[in-house]
């Protein structure tokens, strides 16, 4: 399975970060270090806050 694939389906939620670190064969603690050094914690974090606003309208 392509890697990419699978850290974007974390990033998505569709997997959690132990399924995410098992399939890629790596410690779950590992891939929160390299998430956080490539800055793909803050990017999801800052999508699904963005998302999370503009999933309800008031109309």
């Amino acid at each position: 399975m392509d890697k990419r694939k699978v850290i974007h389906a974390y990033r998505r939620g569709f997997i959690s970060i132990q399924e995410c670190a098992q399939i890629l064969g790596i410690d779950s603690q590992q891939i929160l270090g390299i998430m956080s050094e490539t800055g793909w914690d803050d990017a999801t974090r800052v999508a699904q806050q963005h998302s999370a606003k503009g999933s309800f309208s008031a109309g």
